[in-house]
């Protein structure tokens, strides 16, 4: 059996503050599978999803890579970042290039990359998107849902194999909620693992293959939409 991109064991994390963010958190993400997670605010969703991609380290439980353990080393992070991708809620907190095709590009510039797999990767990743004809324009011009499809552009060029969202339909019109779905689907069909965090229920119950409702740092519950939500509690 192909061992899950990531896994979640008994993961705990307190802010400086004092407040709990996971409080034994446990949850793994299986192969091109899609994953919401739901809960209230504060429940820990955002924490989670730092928890994946490395931004946050757990105080203890740890966060598996294809069943080893994360390491936090300068090497070990960068391998996690190879394997997974992170989509901010605010697009503007992640552009930051002069154009979009230079935002696009950034990712693969930094993995070494000759400049000829560069191009090809920031070519793909911008078709794919459909934002090819963006590629020169400034992040700075772009409407909400341009640069929700430029900052993921810039992950898909990395080519994780996990992408993580946070609130990723958060501002869009309903036709740019469209969009990005109909984008996560086709990720989702080449293989891609998807994991977001959402408030809104019926994005999690017509689009994730699971969902996971968190509560206190905890999850609650996890499994097929069906079946979560007509659990009475």
């Amino acid at each position: 059996m192909t061992e899950p991109p990531l896994d979640v064991c008994n993961a705990s994390y307190q802010y400086s503050g004092g407040s709990t963010g996971l409080d034994g958190a446990s949850l793994t993400f299986l192969p091109g599978e899609k994953v919401a997670l739901l809960g209230p605010n504060g429940c820990g969703k955002t924490t989670l999803l730092l928890h994946l991609c490395g931004v946050l380290r757990p105080r203890s439980g740890e966060i598996r890579l294809f069943g080893r353990p994360v390491e936090y080393s300068k090497a070990g992070l960068r391998d996690l970042r190879r394997v997974v991708g992170t989509v901010l809620q605010d697009a503007d907190e992640q552009l930051f290039a002069g154009t979009v095709y230079q935002d696009v590009s950034f990712g693969p510039v930094n993995l070494g990359l000759p400049e000829a797999d560069v191009c090809e990767r920031v070519d793909a990743a911008l078709k794919s998107l459909g934002i090819t004809d963006l590629a020169d324009r400034p992040p700075s011009r772009l409407s909400l849902g341009q640069k929700k499809r430029a900052a993921l552009a810039g992950i898909v060029a990395m080519r994780p194999k996990v992408i993580v969202l946070d609130e990723p339909t958060a501002g869009l019109d309903p036709a740019g909620v469209v969009e990005l779905l109909d984008i996560l689907d086709r990720l989702q069909r080449d293989g891609t693992t998807i994991a977001f965090a959402t408030h809104d229920v019926d994005l999690a119950y017509r689009s994730a293959d699971r969902v996971a409702v968190m509560n206190r740092g905890r999850v609650d519950a996890v499994g097929r939409p069906v079946e979560v939500f007509f659990q009475p509690d």
